[in-house]
């Protein structure tokens, strides 16, 4: 009896949540080895590991007023949309459904079932398939719970938050221990510049910068916040700078542990640390770096779905996902739509090709994002914001996206000419179904054809269906009776 809409349970402790349980996941045990090779050395890397962790303390800085400016749920889609237009914001979410989205679940996917079977198959590595299936199993549980219930996919959140920050905490100690006691010799020669490749470097921040994506989830979910105005800006800050200070001493210890080729010869690098430093967790640790991942996906479909979500009640997805379960208040449709294509880029996949792929995309419209802030400012002087960031942060972190993104053409052109390819994609669709206005009688066949699948065709399926149990049943009892008198 009462009006159905998603409700404002989002607490100042869950928001916080969502970011630390987005952001670490499978990044900061799987990146180590994509920033070291494109890097070139171990000190190089963690200048790498740094500045990713400032670009995104600027990205959340940007969007967190982005968040007290604009009202509404949808992340960069619905920034896009309010600050650049409708093109823009379509072809972002045409790369985010077809191309960004998929790729990030899977790699996330991928992550948690090879950390969930290291222990079984130790010391080998586990069979491609077997890894495959108990992604595809984790990410299905993932899909089912956000269907269930929105209070308990932010309860399991909460709770594998406190996973996350224990699982850097075994990392991290016995790392800094083994510093305090003299264990610096994979520190020596630490920033050679022989093996710095200038073009590799926008890779290397990819793989950085995936670590530390999920800075941006509460945008995703900001009519669900209480009291946004103030507690989007506090979770931002709080979290980038937990999550910059956890990595940065992860990453010293898995240097003070492992040496730069067993970084690189390492499928699972944190495996890898607690094979050689802390024996008797070898089952525990990967069992919590699984967990961490199966949080990343437990955010990341909790807040995409609200962007598909978002978009059909702006008119620029089809309305079936914008409506929502009648009493479980989940947006059941937007959060199924994904399965098929998560499904199939794990089957193909490979972790660090998919990495590449979606990251061209992924960051080309955060800088858009960025930058419509700036034309957002400019347009509206006259709104009141009751959080604002200096000018220089929202330029400076558009512009090292956007250059970036450049960059990356000479360093892995095949994987992202994929990526822009996805994008450009996005044109003819727009100017052929957004965009173009329909004529009358289009629009009345339109409507004739729609009248008929959401009336017709159901009452003649059902009379199919029940004609036919009809007839089965004749058959079954003619089939008992020559039974019987055979």
């Amino acid at each position: 009896e009462e009006a159905i809409f998603l409700r404002k349970k989002i607490t100042l402790l869950r928001a916080f949540s969502l970011l630390i349980g987005s952001m670490v996941g499978s990044g900061i045990f799987i990146s180590p080895k994509g920033v070291l090779k494109n890097s070139g050395s171990v000190g190089f890397s963690l200048v790498v590991w740094f500045s990713c962790g400032l670009l995104s303390m600027f990205g959340a800085l940007c969007y967190a007023e982005l968040g007290t400016r604009i009202t509404k749920s949808g992340g960069h889609y619905i920034y896009i949309l309010e600050t650049l237009g409708p093109l823009p914001s379509f072809l972002f979410l045409w790369a985010e459904f077809f191309a960004i989205r998929p790729a990030n679940s899977a790699v996330v996917s991928l992550a948690f079932g090879r950390y969930m079977l290291e222990p079984f198959f130790a010391p080998c590595a586990a069979p491609v398939p077997a890894v495959k299936l108990v992604s595809l199993l984790g990410y299905y549980t993932v899909l089912t719970l956000n269907s269930w219930s929105v209070t308990w996919s932010a309860r399991v959140q909460t709770a594998l938050s406190v996973v996350k920050l224990l699982a850097l905490a075994l990392i991290i100690v016995p790392g800094m221990m083994l510093l305090a006691q003299g264990h610096t010799e994979h520190f020596q020669d630490a920033f050679d510049r022989q093996s710095l490749v200038l073009d590799k470097l926008p890779l290397a921040f990819y793989a950085g910068m995936f670590a530390y994506s999920g800075w941006f989830q509460t945008s995703f979910v900001r009519e669900e916040l209480v009291k946004p105005e103030r507690n989007i800006p506090l979770a931002v800050i709080v979290s980038v700078i937990t999550v910059i200070v956890g990595y940065m001493l992860t990453n010293v210890s898995y240097y003070t542990v492992l040496g730069t080729q067993d970084v690189l010869a390492s499928p699972a690098v944190a495996v890898s640390f607690v094979q050689r430093a802390f024996k008797s967790l070898i089952s525990v640790v990967p069992v919590l770096v699984a967990l961490s991942c199966f949080g990343t996906m437990n955010g990341g479909i909790f807040t995409f779905s609200r962007t598909l979500f978002v978009a059909s009640r702006e008119g620029q997805w089809p309305p079936l996902f914008s409506m929502i379960h009648i009493r479980r208040h989940t947006p059941l449709p937007a959060v199924m739509l994904m399965f098929p294509l998560v499904t199939a880029m794990v089957c193909i996949g490979d972790i660090y090709h998919l990495l590449n792929f979606f990251s061209f995309s992924r960051w080309l419209f955060i800088g858009l994002a960025t930058l419509g802030l700036i034309v957002h400012r400019h347009r509206h002087p006259e709104l009141h914001s009751p959080f604002k960031v200096p000018l220089f942060v929202p330029v400076s972190f558009t512009v090292i996206c956007l250059f970036t993104v450049a960059m990356s053409f000479y360093s892995d052109p095949v994987n992202i000419s994929i990526g822009c390819t996805m994008v450009l994609s996005g044109f003819p669709v727009y100017y052929l179904i957004i965009h173009r206005r329909m004529s009358d009688r289009c629009r009345n066949l339109f409507s004739i054809s729609q009248d008929f699948l959401w009336t017709k065709l159901p009452s003649f399926f059902s009379t199919l269906s029940d004609y036919l149990t009809h007839k089965l049943q004749l058959l079954l009892e003619v089939v008992q009776q020559e039974i019987k008198t055979y």
